[in-house]
């Protein structure tokens, strides 16, 4: 159950004043894993659990920051003239980040402000709370001092506060998904060339369900980075024959026939799973366009097999819960999304199998790991946005 987040705003801060309400959605990812930063196709949606920040203009240059999330560190204090990260300020790095972007991109944010931040997506699940988090700032900003800036670039800031000042190397699917998501649907997002177009999810009598391993992941001490390095080289070996920009640029028959180049047995790995997955995504598209659930859930299959022998970074937790839910009467497809190490599988499940598949999936991978799962019926809602009365 969500808090009264205007009482609490109004008793951390010590206000009488109605702060005003914005919303940024976490995401998942139907398919296309490892794919954004080389140069493929992804397939997210955004989901109805996100953060919310509730915000008012200050007098003066002070910043103040509060989490319900995480009450233990109290208000974080910092002031607009120095918003340099700083370890001790944890998670508040991340609206930091997102306010020092977009005054240096000429936005002019004139004074301090109070906000309160409460997220209901699950903890280090990799649904993307932090680009959650940098995108609710975002539209905050847009809202607060009444900026007119494009919805991309707000997207491109908070990538490059990922990237630039927080240090996780990753790509644009995350931001893309929470800055420009729709209800019921997906995007299908070309991260080379930004082109995107929206596909309706009709699954019928099927539902899609978030599994959380429990398993917490924190992704800039992973093994991205270097998974991301290896596409890097592998594309390098790769560039000595072939006219490419990307390993998003190939087939999987050209691979096949060039993968010959790429002298490191693993990184020979890591890129094709990153040509094959882009394949998979655009062959996924087209697919539940023409209302072939099954097909598509067999591509998810696929997918998870890849992301486990060819780029590893599944783990024990994640691959008992794909293989489990395989094993399942009703589910026509399930994979780890997100980064992997831990975070978040999704099924596609019948209706009337949901509750059946929580037990047993349950059951087993509570047998095998030692702890529970927790699992979650995903609704795909709207992107980042303000929110009027009545709508908290």
């Amino acid at each position: 159950m969500k808090p009264d987040l205007h009482y609490e705003f109004q008793s951390i801060f010590n206000s009488t004043e109605a702060p005003r309400t914005f919303f940024a959605p976490g995401r998942i990812n139907l398919i296309g894993e490892h794919t954004d930063y080389n140069g493929g196709h992804v397939f997210p949606a955004s989901i109805s659990f996100g953060t919310y920040a509730l915000a008012r203009k200050r007098d003066d240059q002070r910043l103040r920051f509060y989490s319900l999330n995480f009450a233990h560190t109290g208000i974080i204090e910092c002031d607009l003239s120095d918003l340099s990260n700083n370890e001790v300020h944890d998670w508040a790095n991340f609206p930091k980040g997102m306010i020092k972007f977009m005054g240096e991109s000429g936005y002019a944010i004139s004074s301090g402000m109070d906000i309160l931040f409460y997220g209901n997506i699950p903890n280090g699940a990799g649904l993307s709370s932090s680009a959650s988090i940098e995108m609710v700032t975002g539209v905050l900003l847009e809202g607060l001092f009444d900026l007119d800036i494009e919805r991309l670039q707000m997207i491109q800031l908070g990538q490059q506060v990922e990237n630039n000042y927080i240090g996780v190397n990753s790509g644009i699917m995350d931001q893309f998904a929470i800055g420009k998501g729709k209800k019921d649907h997906a995007i299908l997002l070309n991260c080379q060339t930004l082109d995107y177009q929206y596909a309706p999810i009709q699954l019928n009598d099927h539902v899609i369900m978030i599994i959380n391993t429990n398993k917490q992941r924190t992704l800039a001490g992973s093994k991205y980075n270097e998974r991301r390095a290896q596409c890097e080289q592998a594309l390098a070996d790769l560039q000595q024959e072939l006219t490419i920009e990307s390993l998003g640029d190939l087939t999987n028959e050209q691979f096949e026939q060039h993968k010959h180049l790429i002298q490191d047995k693993t990184n020979r790995q890591r890129a094709k799973h990153a040509v094959y997955e882009n394949q998979r995504t655009l062959e996924a598209l087209q697919q539940l366009q023409q209302g072939h659930v099954e097909a598509f859930g067999r591509l998810m299959n696929e997918s998870h097999q890849s992301l486990q022998l060819d780029y590893e970074v599944t783990g024990i937790e994640l691959d008992t819960i794909a293989q489990t839910a395989w094993e399942q009467p009703g589910v026509i497809g399930a994979r780890m999304t997100g980064a992997g190490f831990g975070g978040c599988a999704i099924a596609i499940v019948e209706k009337n199998q949901v509750d059946n598949f929580k037990d047993n999936v349950n059951r087993i991978y509570h047998s095998k790991i030692g702890y529970e799962a927790t699992f979650y019926t995903a609704a795909i809602g709207d992107g980042a946005r303000e929110l009027t009365e009545g709508v908290l």
